[in-house]
């Protein structure tokens, strides 16, 4: 055992390293355009993933729903498929769960949508069962992983890789690109012009 302080100091240098490379501002310069359209058509914007990336998801409907509102009255359209909970456990019951979110998406989903999957090891079955569904249905497809992006990386239109094989790391890094994006959004991105 280091000692507490010596670990902190690790930890928070590891985090930095798995931030510093260019990849974050080359992903916002991809994923922007792809939110200011959806908002701009009207279209929804799923989030869905496991565990801490479910409570990612979550957050980040939050945050996308209610901080980006412009004085031109457009929003954005966003469910988290992970907090349907009666869907979500009756399809992993009577189904199974590789299909929670995909069932969902059969249901909710319309061409020209979006569909943000997060998977810190980029092989969940379930995330990967609904972004397969998602680009069948001719959905823009988003992919927030780590780990070298597993199958996740090449199945989606914008991977977004976390450079580190710590899951730790790799889902501080996908919280803090839900609020760079959010604060973006809110603060930078004009507002879309209204749609009639």
């Amino acid at each position: 055992m280091t000692g507490i302080e010596p670990y902190v100091k690790r930890y928070v240098e590891e985090t930095r390293a798995a931030l510093s490379d260019p990849y974050l501002a080359h992903a916002v310069e991809k994923i922007v355009p792809i939110l200011l359209k959806a908002r701009e058509e009207g279209r929804t914007i799923f989030f869905f993933g496991n565990g801490g990336s479910a409570s990612t998801a979550s957050h980040f409907v939050v945050d996308i729903g209610k901080a980006t509102m412009r004085g031109d009255g457009r929003r954005f359209r966003c469910v988290a498929l992970v907090d349907n909970v009666e869907s979500l456990t009756a399809w992993a019951n009577d189904s199974d769960y590789s299909a929670v979110f995909s069932e969902q998406l059969t249901n909710l989903a319309q061409r020209g949508d979006v569909a943000v999957g997060i998977s810190g090891s980029g092989n969940s079955p379930n995330v990967l069962k609904a972004v397969e569904l998602s680009r069948k249905m001719g959905l823009t497809t988003v992919g927030l992983t780590g780990m070298g992006g597993g199958k996740l990386k090449s199945m989606v239109d914008v991977p977004v890789v976390v450079p580190s094989n710590s899951m730790q790391h790799t889902e501080d890094v996908h919280l803090l690109l839900c609020h760079l994006l959010t604060a973006y959004l809110r603060d930078e991105a004009p507002a879309a012009p209204r749609v009639e």
